[in-house]
C-alpha cells in the first residue's frame, strides 16, 4: 500500500475530514480518530479502517495526550474553524517545532484567511458562494440542490487528502512538514 507506514491523527468532525482519513486507510496509512468523549458513532460509515480513542480536550491531561500523539505521528487532519487548536494550545506552528517534519493539514469550509474564515458553511452554501450552484440544473430552470458530494467530498475531503499526498512527496525531498489549507469553498 502506497501510504503503508504513514500515521495520521484525525480529529473528529464532519464529513468531509472523516471522508479524508478514510482514503488515506484505504491506501495504506494508519489512521487513528479522536473522538469526544461521550459521543455514540456507531455505524459511522466513513469510519472504514480507522481506530479510534476518545480524548476530553477540555482538560490539560486531555489536550497533552493529544500533544503527545500529534507530535508522534506524521499528519494531522483538522476540521476545527479557526483559531480551536490555537485555544487549546495546540498551534500547527508549536507542533512543527516539535516536529518538524509533521504535515498539518486544516480543512475548513473557508479556509484559514478570508472575511470568511471563522464562518460555519454547509455544502450547499460552499457551492452558492463560489457560483457553482447556478450551473447546476436544467437550463432555464431553477439551480438544484445536489448531494454533499460535490463541496463536502470533492472539494473538501478528496483535495485534502491530495494535499497531503504532496506533502509526504515533498517531505522526502526536504525532509520538512509543512501546514496545509484546504477548504471547500474558492473563497478566501
Amino acid at each position: 500500500m502506497a501510504l503503508a507506514g504513514v500515521k495520521v491523527i484525525e480529529l473528529a468532525g464532519l464529513a468531509p475530514a472523516p471522508f479524508c482519513g478514510m482514503v488515506l486507510a484505504d491506501f495504506g496509512a494508519k489512521v487513528i480518530r479522536v473522538d469526544r468523549t461521550k459521543v455514540f458513532t456507531t455505524g459511522d460509515t466513513l469510519a472504514r479502517g480507522k481506530r479510534s480513542v476518545a480524548i476530553n480536550l477540555k482538560t490539560a491531561d486531555g489536550v497533552a495526550l493529544l500533544r503527545r500523539l500529534c507530535v508522534q505521528s506524521d499528519v494531522v487532519l483538522e476540521p476545527y474553524r479557526k483559531g480551536v487548536m490555537e485555544k487549546l494550545g495546540l498551534s500547527p506552528y508549536e507542533l512543527l517545532r516539535e516536529n518538524p517534519r509533521l504535515i498539518f493539514a486544516r480543512l475548513t469550509g473557508y479556509g484559514q484567511n478570508g472575511c470568511y474564515a471563522t464562518a460555519a458553511g454547509h455544502d450547499i452554501n460552499y457551492l452558492a458562494m463560489s457560483g457553482l450552484l447556478s450551473r447546476l440544473g436544467r437550463s432555464g430552470e431553477k439551480p438544484y440542490a445536489p448531494p454533499i458530494l460535490i463541496a463536502d467530498f470533492a472539494g473538501g475531503g478528496l483535495t485534502c487528502a491530495l494535499g497531503i499526498v504532496l506533502a509526504l512527496l515533498e517531505r522526502t525531498r526536504s525532509g520538512k512538514g509543512q501546514i496545509i489549507d484546504a477548504s471547500m469553498s474558492l473563497l478566501t
